[in-house]
């Protein structure tokens, strides 16, 4: 320990990307810095440009360190973790590095100016860059899971926010159960919550929805592992059926998703797709508490924030039963017995059939969803940071 009132955490946010390109890591670290106890823990945090006025107001003067600009560009913010980051660290007589997303230094060990030890702890999102490769980009693909095993190997503490994950880093590099923590994420139940008649208006007018036409809300980014394209054909085989059929919203960022345009090509005319990009934060709980279903049909994730999201806005959710995903919605949501596009169908069709079904999911999921909460988050994380602080000792 540093010999003061509370242990020093430096925690790296320059990972981070701007603007609307943000999601589940950066609502990760943006909780984690809202909710942090100061007066428990002294918390220091390095970003981007782009973040720093917004931190600071969080944290107080003196608790912001402001990146290099050129940080933007992944190379060189990769370079300046290994190089520049250790030397801050020194300056600011750290007692334990925190990496919120997969990379840390990789000197054996970093020092303080006083000679002491610095703890590292890593967080690991998403085991998918080993269990499926072939949805990620190829640079994605090999870095992350090159950067994951570094990690395993070298950080004292790794942080997943579910079981799953570890599981699958554990298959993988054969690290040891003792090094994981699994601390789920939360949910900010001001911003999701059961909408008013207001709120549901104004997010479909910002959908482009025409007045009482029902719909079938996705959220998230559009990219290969979110299956889309699967959950695309599966909403055309159910609406080929009715008289009256809902739209489908895919809202969220574009990604990189080649299948999604031709699947909705594909789509006969009578029936209504729209996209209308990232969901601004005010309509959020308007959109998804409006639908008749939120539908996330992923063929894998870390966690899972848009099902608890959908749960907590009190509609019925559909989802798959892979990894992480029963962890987060337990016996409240609806699963697919896969995620093809059959299969999808059928549970969708049997939701959208069933009024009675619809109504205990959803009052099933927004109870569960209340279980999850970012400042248990966030305390969960304090007491392991204070508890392998207290471990480190004096170097020679």
């Amino acid at each position: 320990m540093t010999g003061s009132a509370t242990t020093h955490v430096l925690l790296d946010a320059t990972a981070l990307p701007p603007g609307t390109s943000r999601g589940g890591v950066s609502r990760y670290v943006d909780e984690l810095v809202g909710h942090w106890p100061i007066e428990r823990v002294e918390l220091t945090v390095v970003a981007q440009p782009y973040d720093s006025a917004r931190y600071a107001a969080q944290l107080g003067p003196g608790r912001v360190v402001t990146g290099p600009a050129a940080l933007g560009r992944q190379p060189v913010r990769l370079a300046w973790e290994q190089v520049g980051l250790p030397r801050l660290i020194a300056q600011r007589d750290v007692d334990v590095m925190f990496s919120p997303h997969y990379t840390m230094p990789l000197a054996g060990r970093l020092l303080r100016r006083d000679g002491r030890r610095v703890a590292q702890v890593v967080t690991l999102h998403d085991a998918t860059f080993f269990s499926h490769p072939h949805l990620h980009h190829g640079v994605k693909a090999k870095f992350f899971p090159a950067w994951t095993r570094a990690s395993v190997r070298l950080a004292d503490a790794l942080i997943a926010p579910s079981q799953a994950t570890v599981d699958e880093v554990r298959r993988v590099t054969g690290a040891p159960a003792n090094t994981f923590s699994v601390i789920p994420h939360g949910v900010d139940l001001e911003r999701f919550h059961p909408p008013t008649g207001a709120e549901i208006e104004a997010a479909r007018e910002w959908a482009g929805l025409a007045a009482g036409v029902p719909y079938v809300a996705f959220l998230g980014t559009i990219e290969p592992r979110k299956n889309v394209p699967a959950l695309i054909r599966a909403w055309t085989q159910v609406c080929r059926e009715v008289a009256d059929p809902p739209a489908l919203v895919l809202a969220g960022g574009r990604g990189w998703d080649d299948e999604v345009d031709p699947a909705i090509a594909a789509v006969p005319q009578n029936l209504t797709v729209r996209r209308p990009g990232f969901v601004p934060e005010h309509l959020a709980a308007g959109l998804l508490g409006g639908a008749e279903v939120v539908a996330y049909p992923s063929l894998g994730e870390g966690f899972g924030l848009p099902v608890l999201e959908g749960m907590a806005c009190g509609t019925p959710v559909l989802t798959t039963s892979l990894l992480s995903l029963p962890e987060v919605g337990g016996d409240a949501v609806r699963y697919a017995a896969s995620p093809t596009p059959d299969d999808l169908a059928d549970a969708l069709r049997d939701l959208l059939g069933d009024p009675a079904e619809r109504s205990r999911l959803a009052a099933a999921g927004l109870a569960r969803a209340q279980g999850f909460s970012w400042q248990h988050t966030v305390d969960e994380h304090v007491s392991l940071i204070e508890g392998l602080a207290s471990t480190q000792e004096a170097m020679p």
